[in-house]
C-alpha cells in the first residue's frame, strides 16, 4: 500500500512539474533581438530605434599613463566630474579630471603612525566633502579617508545579535548618505544593506528583498518526505548586486531576483518606492531565449531628474528609465567591437557621458549622445523641472526623429495636461496607451466642458422648466374652461 502511494505521488509530481516546466518555458522562450538599439512596445514588441549614445573610444592604463589595469572593479565621478577609478588588482584607487588627466594615485595611508594599504578592494564611494569610503574586501574593513587622505575611520567586522555567529564581514561595495551614514553590501548577507552610523557602529540592515518561491522546488518540498525536505535547500532572499544613491538620500539598488523588481528605490524605512507606471517594470530585456535565459543587472547610475540607467552583466547591455518607469533607450553589447564588452562591471556618467568599465579587457569606453539621445534626455528632464513648453517642443522633436517611442506621446500628453489642454491631452495619452492619464484627462475635460458650458445649460434648464410650467399651467386652464362649458349646456 506504502509503495503504491509513493508510485502514485512520483507520478503525479512528475506531470505536475511537465506541466509547469512547459509553462514557464513558454513564457520565456522570447526572440533575442541583434538590433544595436531598440524599445519595446506597449505589447511588448521588439522595435528598432535610433542610436541614443555611440562609442567615442576605449581608454586603458597604458594609454592613460598610469600603467596596466588589473581586474579594475568600480568607479565612481564626484559633483565636480572627477573619476575615481578602483584598479583592485593592483590595490589602488586612480583619480582623473572630467578629460582623463591624471590627478593622483591613492595606493597607501597611514593610520597610527604607520602605511597601511589596501588588499582587493571592491568598492568605493566619494562624498561631496571628497571624503573617499573603501570597500577593502581582503582587509575584511571599511576605510574612510579624509580629502588629504587622512583617516577618518576603520570599519572592522561589526559584532551584534542580529548578525550569524559564523559571519564573514566582507564589504564590496558602499555608499554614504547626507547625514554620513554608511551602507554597506557584503558577500552572503541576505537581510539588506548593512547600516553604520557616524561613528562607524553597526546600526541594523536596511531593504531586505522579499523571499521568491520557485514553483517548481515548492512543489518538490511538498510532494517529498521529511527525510527529503531537510536535505532542500533553504529558500532566502535575493542578495543585491549593487546600490547608488541619489542628492536626495533615496538609495537606488539592483538584485538577481529573476522573477521580482530587480531594481528598488528605498526610503530611509528602508521601504521601495520606485514608480513603476512604464508598459513593463525596469528590469532591462524583456524578451530572451529560453537556452540564454534572463539578464542580470549588476550595477545602476542615477543622475539628475530622477533617470537611471542600469548595467546587465550578461549582455553587456545598459538600459536606462526615467522616473515613472518607462525604458528610454539602450546601447551596448557583448563582443569585441568597438561599444561592446567582455566583462562589464561598472557604470557612471560623467555630465552626459556614460563610462563603461570592462574588468575582463581593463578598459573604460566611453559614450557620447547623438542628437537623439541628447534630445530625449532634456525632454525628460524639462518635464521634471516642470517647463510644459520645452518639454512639448522636445518631445515633439523626439517622436520625429522616433515614431516607436510610444512613451513620448504620453510625455506629450503629461506636458498639456498641465497645461490644461485636456482634449488634446486625451489623443496622446490615447496614442500612448496611456490608460490612467487618459482617464484622468477625461474627468478634467469634462469638468472644463461644464463648467465653460454651465451658464448656457442652466439657462436651458430654466427655460425647460418655465416652459414646461407655462404648459401645464395653459393646459390646467383650458381644461378648466371645458369643464364649465360643458356644466353650463347641461
Amino acid at each position: 500500500m506504502r509503495k503504491s502511494k509513493h508510485t502514485w505521488r512520483i507520478l503525479l509530481l512528475t506531470a505536475l512539474c511537465c506541466l509547469i516546466g512547459a509553462s514557464l518555458g513558454g513564457t520565456l522562450a522570447y526572440a533575442d533581438t541583434s538590433a544595436s538599439s531598440y524599445n519595446y512596445s506597449f505589447w511588448g514588441r521588439t522595435v528598432a530605434a535610433p542610436a541614443a549614445y555611440k562609442a567615442a573610444t576605449v581608454l586603458d592604463g597604458k594609454g592613460l599613463g598610469i600603467g596596466a589595469l588589473k581586474d579594475p572593479s568600480d568607479m565612481h565621478v564626484t559633483p565636480d566630474n572627477q573619476i575615481y577609478l578602483l584598479d583592485s588588482g593592483n590595490n589602488r584607487i586612480v583619480v582623473f579630471d572630467s578629460q582623463f588627466k591624471l590627478i593622483r594615485t591613492i595606493d597607501s595611508f597611514m593610520r597610527d603612525g604607520k602605511q597601511e594599504t589596501f588588499n582587493n578592494p571592491q568598492g568605493l564611494f566619494v562624498t561631496p566633502q571628497k571624503q573617499l569610503i573603501v570597500a577593502d574586501t581582503g582587509n575584511q574593513r571599511v576605510v574612510e579617508l579624509d580629502a588629504n587622505l587622512a583617516v577618518i575611520k576603520v570599519i572592522d567586522p561589526p559584532q551584534s545579535e542580529l548578525l550569524n555567529a559564523n559571519f564573514k564581514f566582507q564589504p564590496v561595495r558602499v555608499i554614504a548618505d547626507q547625514a554620513h551614514r554608511i551602507y554597506v553590501m557584503s558577500v552572503g548577507v541576505f537581510d539588506g544593506f548593512m547600516e553604520f552610523n557616524q561613528n562607524g557602529e553597526f546600526t541594523s540592515f536596511i531593504g531586505a528583498n522579499r523571499v521568491k518561491v520557485d514553483p517548481t522546488e515548492l512543489l518538490w518540498k511538498r510532494l517529498s518526505t521529511r527525510a527529503q525536505r531537510s536535505q532542500m535547500v533553504m529558500f532566502t532572499p535575493t542578495e543585491f548586486t549593487n546600490l547608488d544613491i541619489n542628492d536626495e538620500g533615496f538609495i537606488y539598488a539592483t538584485n538577481g531576483d529573476v522573477w521580482g523588481d530587480t531594481v528598488k528605490k528605498l526610503n530611509a524605512q528602508g521601504n521601495d518606492i520606485l514608480r513603476r507606471t512604464g508598459y513593463f517594470n525596469p528590469k532591462g530585456d524583456i524578451r530572451y531565449t529560453t537556452e540564454q535565459g534572463p539578464g542580470r543587472l549588476i550595477d545602476i547610475d542615477v543622475t539628475d531628474s530622477e533617470m537611471y540607467s542600469v548595467l546587465d552583466g550578461a549582455r553587456g547591455r545598459v538600459f536606462t528609465y526615467n522616473g515613472d518607469g518607462h525604458f528610454m533607450y539602450m546601447f551596448g553589447g557583448i563582443g569585441n567591437q568597438l561599444g561592446q564588452f567582455k566583462t562589464p562591471v561598472a557604470i557612471e556618467r560623467v555630465g552626459d557621458d556614460f563610462l563603461v568599465l570592462d574588468k575582463a579587457f581593463g578598459e573604460i569606453t566611453v559614450f557620447k549622445t547623438t542628437e537623439y539621445g541628447r534630445t530625449l534626455n532634456e525632454a525628460t528632464r524639462s518635464y521634471y523641472r516642470g517647463d510644459e513648453e520645452k518639454a512639448f517642443e522636445l518631445y515633439n522633436k523626439t517622436i520625429n526623429m522616433n515614431a516607436n517611442l510610444e512613451f513620448a506621446y504620453s510625455g506629450i500628453g503629461k506636458s498639456l495636461l498641465r497645461k490644461g489642454d485636456y482634449k488634446e491631452a486625451m489623443h496622446y495619452f490615447e496614442e500612448s496607451y496611456d490608460r490612467g492619464n487618459y482617464s484622468k484627462a477625461f474627468l478634467l475635460y469634462r469638468k472644463q466642458v461644464l463648467k465653460e458650458h454651465f451658464p448656457t445649460i442652466m439657462t436651458g434648464i430654466v427655460v425647460v422648466v418655465i416652459a414646461a410650467f407655462a404648459a401645464r399651467v395653459l393646459w390646467k386652464r383650458k381644461k378648466l374652461r371645458r369643464i364649465r362649458g360643458v356644466s353650463i349646456e347641461s
